[in-house]
Protein backbone atom coordinates (compact mmCIF):
# COMPACT_ATOMS: atom_id res chain seq x y z
CA UNK A 1 0.00 0.00 0.00
CA UNK A 2 1.31 3.49 -0.58
CA UNK A 3 0.30 5.60 2.46
CA UNK A 4 -1.34 9.22 2.69
CA UNK A 5 1.03 9.62 6.37
CA UNK A 6 2.93 6.31 7.26
CA UNK A 7 3.90 7.72 10.55
CA UNK A 8 -0.33 7.10 11.55
CA UNK A 9 0.47 3.09 11.08
CA UNK A 10 1.27 1.54 14.18
CA UNK A 11 3.97 -1.04 12.91
CA UNK A 12 4.21 -2.70 16.11
CA UNK A 13 0.44 -3.40 16.74
CA UNK A 14 0.09 -4.93 13.11
CA UNK A 15 2.95 -7.28 13.22
CA UNK A 16 1.55 -8.71 16.39
CA UNK A 17 -1.95 -9.75 14.65
CA UNK A 18 -2.72 -13.02 13.61
CA UNK A 19 -1.71 -14.40 10.29
CA UNK A 20 0.78 -11.57 9.76
CA UNK A 21 4.05 -12.43 9.21
CA UNK A 22 6.07 -9.20 9.39
CA UNK A 23 5.91 -5.53 8.18
CA UNK A 24 8.03 -3.91 5.50
CA UNK A 25 8.51 -0.22 4.16
CA UNK A 26 10.62 0.84 1.23
CA UNK A 27 10.03 3.05 -1.81
CA UNK A 28 6.73 4.28 -0.67
CA UNK A 29 5.28 1.35 0.13
CA UNK A 30 4.29 -0.09 3.04
CA UNK A 31 4.04 -3.78 2.90
CA UNK A 32 2.11 -6.13 5.16
CA UNK A 33 3.37 -9.86 4.79
CA UNK A 34 0.95 -12.78 4.74
CA UNK A 35 1.14 -16.52 4.25
CA UNK A 36 0.07 -18.07 1.15
CA UNK A 37 -3.41 -17.97 0.06
CA UNK A 38 -4.42 -15.77 3.02
CA UNK A 39 -2.98 -13.09 0.98
CA UNK A 40 -5.81 -12.91 -1.42
CA UNK A 41 -8.44 -13.20 0.77
CA UNK A 42 -6.75 -10.23 2.28
CA UNK A 43 -6.33 -8.49 -1.06
CA UNK A 44 -9.85 -9.41 -2.06
CA UNK A 45 -11.42 -7.89 1.27
CA UNK A 46 -9.53 -4.33 0.63
CA UNK A 47 -10.88 -4.02 -2.71
CA UNK A 48 -14.11 -4.51 -1.81
CA UNK A 49 -13.60 -1.80 0.84
CA UNK A 50 -12.15 0.37 -1.65
CA UNK A 51 -15.08 -0.01 -4.01
CA UNK A 52 -18.00 1.27 -1.83
CA UNK A 53 -16.05 4.73 -1.43
CA UNK A 54 -17.13 7.12 -3.50
CA UNK A 55 -14.28 7.90 -6.05
CA UNK A 56 -14.21 11.73 -4.82
CA UNK A 57 -13.33 10.24 -1.31
CA UNK A 58 -9.76 11.76 0.44
CA UNK A 59 -9.39 8.36 1.98
CA UNK A 60 -8.49 6.75 -1.33
CA UNK A 61 -7.18 9.94 -2.93
CA UNK A 62 -3.82 9.55 -4.72
CA UNK A 63 -1.04 9.78 -2.03
CA UNK A 64 1.52 12.39 -2.35
CA UNK A 65 4.18 10.11 -2.51
CA UNK A 66 3.16 8.51 -5.61
CA UNK A 67 2.83 12.11 -7.37
CA UNK A 68 5.02 12.21 -10.80
CA UNK A 69 8.60 13.54 -10.29
CA UNK A 70 12.33 12.90 -11.89
CA UNK A 71 12.82 9.33 -11.32
CA UNK A 72 15.53 6.88 -12.56
CA UNK A 73 14.59 5.67 -16.34
CA UNK A 74 16.27 2.27 -15.57
CA UNK A 75 13.99 1.86 -12.65
CA UNK A 76 11.05 3.50 -14.19
CA UNK A 77 11.40 0.74 -17.32
CA UNK A 78 11.50 -2.02 -14.51
CA UNK A 79 8.76 -0.98 -12.63
CA UNK A 80 6.90 -0.98 -15.73
CA UNK A 81 7.54 -4.43 -16.57
CA UNK A 82 6.93 -5.99 -13.39
CA UNK A 83 3.71 -4.14 -13.77
CA UNK A 84 3.11 -6.13 -16.94
CA UNK A 85 4.13 -9.61 -15.75
CA UNK A 86 3.04 -9.84 -12.20
CA UNK A 87 -0.65 -9.89 -13.45
CA UNK A 88 -0.10 -12.64 -15.30
CA UNK A 89 1.89 -14.76 -12.99
CA UNK A 90 -0.75 -17.50 -13.07
CA UNK A 91 0.06 -17.99 -16.53
CA UNK A 92 3.67 -18.31 -15.99
CA UNK A 93 3.35 -20.62 -13.45
CA UNK A 94 0.41 -23.07 -15.24
CA UNK A 95 2.48 -22.79 -18.20
CA UNK A 96 5.53 -23.50 -16.86
CA UNK A 97 4.56 -26.43 -14.84
CA UNK A 98 2.96 -27.83 -18.02
CA UNK A 99 5.88 -27.67 -19.72
CA UNK A 100 7.71 -28.80 -17.34
CA UNK A 101 6.27 -31.77 -16.86
CA UNK A 102 5.49 -32.53 -20.49
CA UNK A 103 9.40 -32.78 -20.99
CA UNK A 104 9.82 -34.98 -17.50
CA UNK A 105 7.29 -37.69 -18.86
CA UNK A 106 8.99 -37.36 -22.19
CA UNK A 107 12.86 -37.71 -20.85
CA UNK A 108 11.52 -40.77 -18.68
CA UNK A 109 9.71 -42.83 -21.04
CA UNK A 110 6.42 -42.91 -18.97
CA UNK A 111 3.86 -43.05 -21.38
CA UNK A 112 4.27 -43.62 -25.58
CA UNK A 113 4.86 -40.35 -27.19
CA UNK A 114 1.53 -40.95 -29.65
CA UNK A 115 -0.93 -41.69 -26.69
CA UNK A 116 -3.83 -39.41 -25.90
CA UNK A 117 -2.39 -38.31 -22.73
CA UNK A 118 1.22 -37.14 -24.04
CA UNK A 119 -0.36 -35.43 -27.65
CA UNK A 120 -2.89 -33.20 -24.68
CA UNK A 121 0.21 -32.28 -22.70
CA UNK A 122 1.99 -31.75 -25.24
CA UNK A 123 -0.80 -29.44 -26.80
CA UNK A 124 -1.37 -27.84 -23.96
CA UNK A 125 2.40 -26.69 -22.66
CA UNK A 126 3.08 -25.81 -26.44
CA UNK A 127 -0.04 -23.25 -26.32
CA UNK A 128 1.39 -21.71 -23.77
CA UNK A 129 3.94 -19.81 -25.68
CA UNK A 130 2.42 -19.85 -28.96
CA UNK A 131 -0.51 -17.34 -27.24
CA UNK A 132 2.10 -15.65 -24.82
CA UNK A 133 2.54 -12.60 -27.17
CA UNK A 134 -1.58 -12.16 -26.74
CA UNK A 135 -1.29 -12.42 -22.91
CA UNK A 136 1.51 -9.90 -22.62
CA UNK A 137 -0.40 -7.65 -25.23
CA UNK A 138 -3.17 -7.45 -22.97
CA UNK A 139 -1.34 -6.71 -19.51
CA UNK A 140 1.00 -4.28 -21.41
CA UNK A 141 -1.86 -2.26 -22.83
CA UNK A 142 -3.30 -1.69 -19.26
CA UNK A 143 -0.09 -0.56 -18.10
CA UNK A 144 0.49 1.68 -21.20
CA UNK A 145 -3.11 3.04 -20.79
CA UNK A 146 -4.34 1.21 -23.82
CA UNK A 147 -7.18 -0.90 -24.62
CA UNK A 148 -6.60 -4.78 -23.25
CA UNK A 149 -8.38 -6.12 -25.93
CA UNK A 150 -6.76 -4.13 -28.64
CA UNK A 151 -3.68 -4.79 -26.81
CA UNK A 152 -4.59 -8.60 -27.23
CA UNK A 153 -5.24 -8.05 -31.22
CA UNK A 154 -1.97 -6.86 -31.72
CA UNK A 155 -0.13 -9.64 -30.08
CA UNK A 156 -2.72 -12.22 -31.75
CA UNK A 157 -1.23 -10.51 -35.52
CA UNK A 158 2.13 -11.31 -34.52
CA UNK A 159 1.26 -14.85 -33.94
CA UNK A 160 -1.15 -15.52 -36.80
CA UNK A 161 -0.93 -18.97 -38.44
CA UNK A 162 0.33 -17.04 -42.17
CA UNK A 163 3.76 -15.96 -40.18
CA UNK A 164 4.47 -18.83 -37.95
CA UNK A 165 7.96 -19.80 -37.80
CA UNK A 166 8.84 -22.46 -40.50
CA UNK A 167 8.62 -25.67 -38.94
CA UNK A 168 6.11 -24.86 -35.92
CA UNK A 169 3.44 -27.47 -36.09
CA UNK A 170 4.51 -28.55 -39.37
CA UNK A 171 3.46 -25.14 -41.61
CA UNK A 172 5.54 -23.49 -43.50
CA UNK A 173 5.27 -19.46 -43.60
CA UNK A 174 6.55 -16.64 -46.16
CA UNK A 175 9.75 -16.13 -46.33
CA UNK A 176 8.94 -12.27 -47.10
CA UNK A 177 6.31 -10.03 -46.44
CA UNK A 178 6.18 -7.42 -49.47
CA UNK A 179 4.08 -3.90 -48.61
CA UNK A 180 4.37 -0.77 -49.81
CA UNK A 181 7.80 -1.37 -51.30
CA UNK A 182 9.27 -2.48 -47.87
CA UNK A 183 10.46 -6.21 -46.94
CA UNK A 184 10.62 -7.88 -43.91
CA UNK A 185 11.22 -11.57 -42.94
CA UNK A 186 8.13 -13.25 -41.74
CA UNK A 187 9.46 -14.66 -38.86
CA UNK A 188 6.50 -15.16 -35.94
CA UNK A 189 6.92 -13.84 -32.93
CA UNK A 190 5.56 -17.10 -30.30
CA UNK A 191 7.29 -16.87 -27.25
CA UNK A 192 8.67 -13.59 -27.78
CA UNK A 193 8.44 -10.57 -25.22
CA UNK A 194 10.07 -7.53 -26.57
CA UNK A 195 8.22 -7.11 -30.50
CA UNK A 196 4.51 -7.59 -28.38
CA UNK A 197 5.80 -5.07 -25.87
CA UNK A 198 7.06 -2.49 -28.55
CA UNK A 199 4.10 -2.85 -30.93
CA UNK A 200 1.74 -2.69 -27.85
CA UNK A 201 3.30 0.63 -26.32
CA UNK A 202 2.59 2.15 -30.00
CA UNK A 203 -0.95 0.55 -29.89
CA UNK A 204 -1.41 2.57 -26.84
CA UNK A 205 -0.46 5.82 -27.53
CA UNK A 206 -1.99 5.73 -31.22
CA UNK A 207 -4.85 5.26 -29.99
CA UNK A 208 -4.77 7.73 -26.76
CA UNK A 209 -3.86 10.15 -29.49
CA UNK A 210 -6.74 9.65 -31.83
CA UNK A 211 -9.42 9.80 -29.12
CA UNK A 212 -8.04 13.49 -28.54
CA UNK A 213 -8.99 14.32 -32.55
CA UNK A 214 -11.78 11.44 -33.31
CA UNK A 215 -15.24 13.02 -32.78
CA UNK A 216 -16.76 11.04 -29.85
CA UNK A 217 -19.85 9.78 -32.34
CA UNK A 218 -17.31 8.68 -34.94
CA UNK A 219 -14.75 6.97 -31.54
CA UNK A 220 -15.94 3.59 -31.69
CA UNK A 221 -15.74 3.19 -35.27
CA UNK A 222 -12.54 5.04 -36.53
CA UNK A 223 -9.88 4.53 -33.12
CA UNK A 224 -9.83 1.23 -33.08
CA UNK A 225 -10.14 0.17 -36.48
CA UNK A 226 -7.15 3.20 -37.24
CA UNK A 227 -5.42 2.41 -34.16
CA UNK A 228 -4.88 -1.69 -35.31
CA UNK A 229 -4.47 -1.01 -39.27
CA UNK A 230 -1.77 1.45 -38.05
CA UNK A 231 0.12 -0.50 -35.67
CA UNK A 232 -0.16 -3.83 -37.28
CA UNK A 233 1.47 -2.60 -40.51
CA UNK A 234 4.14 -0.88 -38.49
CA UNK A 235 4.74 -3.94 -35.97
CA UNK A 236 5.03 -6.38 -38.96
CA UNK A 237 7.16 -4.41 -41.11
CA UNK A 238 9.75 -2.96 -38.58
CA UNK A 239 8.65 -3.15 -34.81
CA UNK A 240 8.34 -7.09 -34.94
CA UNK A 241 12.12 -7.78 -37.00
CA UNK A 242 13.56 -4.90 -34.78
CA UNK A 243 12.08 -6.39 -31.51
CA UNK A 244 13.12 -9.98 -32.30
CA UNK A 245 16.67 -8.77 -33.36
CA UNK A 246 17.09 -7.06 -29.93
CA UNK A 247 15.94 -10.40 -28.37
CA UNK A 248 18.23 -12.66 -30.41
CA UNK A 249 21.23 -10.50 -29.45
CA UNK A 250 20.14 -10.25 -25.57
CA UNK A 251 19.66 -13.99 -25.67
CA UNK A 252 22.80 -15.21 -27.36
CA UNK A 253 25.00 -12.15 -25.53
CA UNK A 254 23.84 -13.68 -22.30
CA UNK A 255 24.04 -17.31 -23.79
CA UNK A 256 27.70 -17.04 -24.75
CA UNK A 257 28.68 -15.12 -21.27
CA UNK A 258 27.18 -18.61 -19.74
CA UNK A 259 29.07 -21.05 -21.93
CA UNK A 260 33.23 -19.58 -21.78
CA UNK A 261 34.19 -20.09 -18.49
CA UNK A 262 33.61 -16.73 -16.90
CA UNK A 263 29.46 -17.43 -16.24
CA UNK A 264 30.11 -19.05 -12.73
CA UNK A 265 31.20 -15.37 -11.76
CA UNK A 266 27.85 -13.54 -12.64
CA UNK A 267 26.45 -16.81 -11.05
CA UNK A 268 28.29 -15.68 -7.87
CA UNK A 269 26.81 -12.39 -8.09
CA UNK A 270 23.25 -12.53 -9.03
CA UNK A 271 22.55 -15.34 -7.02
CA UNK A 272 24.11 -13.05 -4.00
CA UNK A 273 22.28 -9.83 -4.98
CA UNK A 274 18.90 -11.28 -6.81
CA UNK A 275 17.11 -11.17 -2.92
CA UNK A 276 17.95 -7.14 -2.77
CA UNK A 277 16.04 -7.12 -6.45
CA UNK A 278 13.40 -9.43 -4.79
CA UNK A 279 12.80 -5.94 -2.34
CA UNK A 280 12.20 -4.38 -5.37
CA UNK A 281 9.65 -6.37 -6.87
CA UNK A 282 11.55 -5.54 -9.98
CA UNK A 283 12.63 -9.54 -10.25
CA UNK A 284 9.42 -9.90 -12.25
CA UNK A 285 11.39 -8.65 -15.14
CA UNK A 286 13.35 -11.07 -15.62
CA UNK A 287 10.20 -13.24 -17.04
CA UNK A 288 10.80 -10.91 -20.26
CA UNK A 289 14.85 -12.41 -20.88
CA UNK A 290 13.64 -16.03 -19.67
CA UNK A 291 10.89 -16.48 -22.19
CA UNK A 292 13.22 -15.28 -24.40
CA UNK A 293 15.81 -17.97 -24.05
CA UNK A 294 13.31 -20.73 -24.14
CA UNK A 295 11.94 -19.35 -28.07
CA UNK A 296 15.37 -18.75 -29.52
CA UNK A 297 15.92 -22.30 -31.18
CA UNK A 298 19.47 -21.78 -30.48
CA UNK A 299 19.57 -21.76 -26.96
CA UNK A 300 16.37 -23.40 -26.03
CA UNK A 301 16.88 -23.80 -22.40
CA UNK A 302 16.80 -21.55 -19.18
CA UNK A 303 19.93 -20.89 -17.73
CA UNK A 304 18.60 -18.30 -15.33
CA UNK A 305 15.99 -19.61 -13.49
CA UNK A 306 18.82 -21.95 -11.56
CA UNK A 307 20.63 -19.26 -10.23
CA UNK A 308 17.05 -17.27 -9.16
CA UNK A 309 16.11 -20.34 -7.26
CA UNK A 310 19.75 -20.75 -5.57
CA UNK A 311 19.37 -17.24 -4.09
CA UNK A 312 15.52 -17.95 -3.04
CA UNK A 313 16.15 -21.31 -1.47
CA UNK A 314 19.37 -19.74 0.37
CA UNK A 315 16.89 -17.15 2.63
CA UNK A 316 14.94 -20.51 3.44
CA UNK A 317 18.15 -21.55 4.54
CA UNK A 318 18.54 -18.72 6.61
CA UNK A 319 14.93 -18.86 7.76
CA UNK A 320 15.46 -22.86 9.24
CA UNK A 321 18.66 -21.23 11.15
CA UNK A 322 16.59 -18.61 12.80
CA UNK A 323 14.02 -21.48 13.69
CA UNK A 324 16.87 -23.55 15.43
CA UNK A 325 18.26 -20.79 17.04
CA UNK A 326 15.52 -18.61 18.17
CA UNK A 327 14.10 -18.56 21.39
CA UNK A 328 11.30 -16.14 20.88
CA UNK A 329 7.93 -17.66 20.25
CA UNK A 330 6.83 -15.82 17.76
CA UNK A 331 9.80 -15.83 15.40
CA UNK A 332 9.96 -20.04 16.08
CA UNK A 333 5.93 -20.32 14.96
CA UNK A 334 6.60 -18.16 11.48
CA UNK A 335 10.24 -19.09 10.48
CA UNK A 336 9.51 -22.39 9.92
CA UNK A 337 6.43 -22.22 7.40
CA UNK A 338 8.39 -19.07 6.12
CA UNK A 339 11.52 -20.82 5.24
CA UNK A 340 9.13 -23.82 3.61
CA UNK A 341 7.54 -21.53 1.21
CA UNK A 342 10.67 -20.49 0.20
CA UNK A 343 11.59 -23.91 -0.50
CA UNK A 344 8.76 -23.83 -2.97
CA UNK A 345 9.92 -20.35 -4.64
CA UNK A 346 7.71 -18.08 -2.42
CA UNK A 347 9.96 -15.70 -0.63
CA UNK A 348 8.10 -12.86 0.45
CA UNK A 349 7.48 -14.43 3.64
CA UNK A 350 11.01 -15.28 4.94
CA UNK A 351 12.67 -12.08 3.24
CA UNK A 352 10.18 -9.21 4.44
CA UNK A 353 8.67 -11.16 7.48
CA UNK A 354 12.23 -12.06 9.32
CA UNK A 355 15.02 -12.17 7.44
CA UNK A 356 15.52 -8.42 6.56
CA UNK A 357 13.73 -7.64 9.85
CA UNK A 358 17.18 -9.44 11.68
CA UNK A 359 18.98 -7.95 8.95
CA UNK A 360 21.98 -10.81 9.66
CA UNK A 361 19.65 -13.63 8.03
CA UNK A 362 19.17 -11.22 4.74
CA UNK A 363 23.04 -11.41 4.38
CA UNK A 364 23.37 -14.85 5.92
CA UNK A 365 20.75 -15.60 3.06
CA UNK A 366 22.31 -13.83 -0.07
CA UNK A 367 25.94 -15.84 1.23
CA UNK A 368 24.09 -18.71 0.71
CA UNK A 369 22.96 -17.85 -2.66
CA UNK A 370 25.91 -16.62 -3.81
CA UNK A 371 27.37 -19.57 -3.27
CA UNK A 372 24.78 -21.84 -4.54
CA UNK A 373 24.73 -19.21 -8.09
CA UNK A 374 28.26 -19.87 -8.45
CA UNK A 375 28.03 -23.49 -8.41
CA UNK A 376 24.77 -24.35 -11.00
CA UNK A 377 26.29 -21.92 -13.51
CA UNK A 378 29.84 -23.86 -13.07
CA UNK A 379 28.00 -27.24 -13.24
CA UNK A 380 25.75 -25.68 -16.30
CA UNK A 381 22.64 -26.44 -15.11
CA UNK A 382 19.32 -25.53 -16.92
CA UNK A 383 16.01 -25.89 -16.78
CA UNK A 384 13.74 -26.66 -19.92
CA UNK A 385 11.24 -23.89 -18.60
CA UNK A 386 10.49 -20.83 -16.37
CA UNK A 387 8.59 -19.16 -13.83
CA UNK A 388 9.10 -22.08 -10.92
CA UNK A 389 12.32 -22.26 -8.44
CA UNK A 390 12.83 -23.88 -5.69
CA UNK A 391 11.29 -27.82 -4.97
CA UNK A 392 9.23 -27.31 -8.23
CA UNK A 393 12.13 -26.29 -9.92
CA UNK A 394 12.81 -30.11 -9.90
CA UNK A 395 10.12 -31.14 -12.36
CA UNK A 396 12.03 -28.22 -15.12
CA UNK A 397 15.39 -29.71 -14.19
CA UNK A 398 14.41 -33.29 -14.75
CA UNK A 399 13.94 -33.28 -18.54
CA UNK A 400 17.73 -32.35 -19.16
CA UNK A 401 18.83 -35.59 -17.74
CA UNK A 402 19.99 -37.28 -14.61
CA UNK A 403 23.28 -34.99 -14.44
CA UNK A 404 21.25 -32.15 -14.74
CA UNK A 405 19.00 -32.78 -12.37
CA UNK A 406 22.16 -33.98 -9.49
CA UNK A 407 23.61 -30.76 -9.66
CA UNK A 408 20.57 -28.95 -9.44
CA UNK A 409 20.17 -30.75 -6.66
CA UNK A 410 23.80 -30.55 -5.10
CA UNK A 411 23.46 -26.47 -5.70
CA UNK A 412 20.79 -26.91 -3.37
CA UNK A 413 22.39 -28.34 -0.61
CA UNK A 414 25.15 -25.84 -1.11
CA UNK A 415 22.78 -23.05 -1.05
CA UNK A 416 20.59 -23.87 2.32
CA UNK A 417 23.58 -25.02 4.12
CA UNK A 418 25.71 -22.29 3.35
CA UNK A 419 23.05 -19.56 3.99
CA UNK A 420 22.56 -21.74 7.28
CA UNK A 421 25.86 -22.09 8.67
CA UNK A 422 26.48 -17.93 7.57
CA UNK A 423 23.25 -17.00 9.95
CA UNK A 424 24.36 -19.46 12.66
CA UNK A 425 27.45 -17.98 13.02
CA UNK A 426 26.78 -14.24 12.58
CA UNK A 427 23.46 -14.37 14.91
CA UNK A 428 20.75 -12.09 14.96
CA UNK A 429 18.80 -9.53 17.27
CA UNK A 430 15.80 -11.90 17.78
CA UNK A 431 13.93 -8.75 19.62
CA UNK A 432 14.63 -6.01 16.60
CA UNK A 433 11.37 -4.91 16.09
CA UNK A 434 10.01 -5.76 12.19
CA UNK A 435 9.33 -1.90 12.28
CA UNK A 436 12.94 -0.95 12.66
CA UNK A 437 14.01 -2.08 9.25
Amino acid sequence: MVLHDEGKADSAAIEKLDQVQGVFSRAGQYQIIFGIGIVNKIYKALEEVNADVPATSATFAKPAADSPKKKNPIFVITKILSNIFVPILPFIVASGLLRGLTGMIKSSNWAAPDSAWMIMLDFFSTSALLILPVIIGFSAAKEFGGSPVLGAFIGGLLVHSDVLKPGVHEMQSPAWLDAFGFQAASAGYQGTVIPVLMSVYLMSKVETGLKKVVHPSLALFVVPLATVLFTGIISLLAIGPFGALLGNWLTQGLEIVYTHGVGFIGGFLFGGFYPLIVITGLHHTFHAVEFGLIANPKVGVNFLLPVWSMANIAQGGAGLAIYFKTRNKKLKETAMPAALSAFFGITEPVIFGMNLRLRKPFIGGCIGGAAGGAYVVFAHVAANSYGLTGLPMLILAAPLGLSNLFHYLTGFVISVGFAFMATWIIGFDEDKGVHDV
